[in-house]
């Protein structure tokens, strides 16, 4: 069975989000995720990871200003300034915390750019913070976002990020494949899976519809995570999910799968 982490920024809410890490470790999660650390001094996140032994898996880089509607800055030429900043500032974060993937949303296409202008700049910010990262020991990861929940964003589908990896030719550039995001974009799971695993870095989960947890929808969980198994997948899904209900009453979902009771 594959290994999970808790993405925090999304389960445990009704919680303040430094109670988490004590709620995630009590549900017996060894790991976890999030989306944006830039909040909080990085020594009140360690003392929290060390205090109930967690790993911290993955962040973002910072995406711009999110309440204005930022989703990332990469695709946008008018920014390559603010993006540079955005990489020392996130590399700065992940060596604190020891976290070894950073995320690098896209961002929305902005309006009047051309698509073929928005690739060309996101190509050559990738190479830029592959590059940085690199020094640091760091993979960075794009990760196709699906237009329904977030229209406007440039990379959507998994074919595309591979194109625009190859265009990078970074080996530390790699590809974070949420399977949620992926069913509502392209379907095909297992067999797009199975040919993106070599450049797969990360992987996320939720069940679709709704974002919830495995078992509430239409995704055959149990068949995918043999399917990961043997193909011999060792990094961590990260849930991250809406829970349906409160966040501990939906976690049945992964001791049903030692039982079948998850179908």
């Amino acid at each position: 069975m594959p290994k999970f982490c808790a993405n925090l920024s999304m389960l445990f809410t009704e919680l303040p989000f430094l109670d988490r890490f004590a709620a995630a470790r009590e549900a017996g999660f060894d790991a976890v995720e999030f989306l944006f650390p830039y909040a909080y001094d990085p020594d009140q996140l360690n003392e929290r990871l060390h205090r109930h032994r967690l790993k911290l898996v993955l962040h973002n880089m910072p995406p711009g200003d999110w309440a204005a509607g930022d989703r990332g800055m990469a695709c946008d030429p008018r920014r390559a300034d603010e993006f540079r900043d955005s990489v020392q500032q996130a590399i700065a974060f992940a060596t604190e915390l020891e976290v070894d993937k950073l995320h690098c949303m896209a961002g929305i296409l902005p309006g009047g750019l051309a698509p073929e202008r928005a690739r060309e700049t996101l190509v050559g910010n990738l190479q830029y913070a592959a590059d940085r990262c690199q020094e640091h020991g760091i993979a960075l990861l794009i990760e196709p976002i699906n237009t329904y929940d977030m229209p406007g964003y440039f990379l959507n589908r998994s074919s595309q990020a591979l194109d625009i990896m190859a265009a990078c030719a970074r080996p530390n550039l790699l590809l974070q494949y949420d399977i949620y995001h992926m069913q509502r974009m392209e379907g095909e799971l297992a067999n797009t899976i199975r040919a993106c695993l070599p450049r797969i870095g990360h992987m996320q989960l939720a069940d679709t519809p709704g974002r919830h947890e495995p078992g509430t929808g239409e995704i055959n969980y149990p068949f995918l995570f043999r399917l990961l198994d043997e193909l011999g997948y060792d990094g961590y899904l990260g849930c991250e999910y809406t829970p349906l209900a409160g966040t501990a009453e939906g976690l049945g979902w992964i001791a049903g799968l030692a039982d079948g009771r998850l179908r």
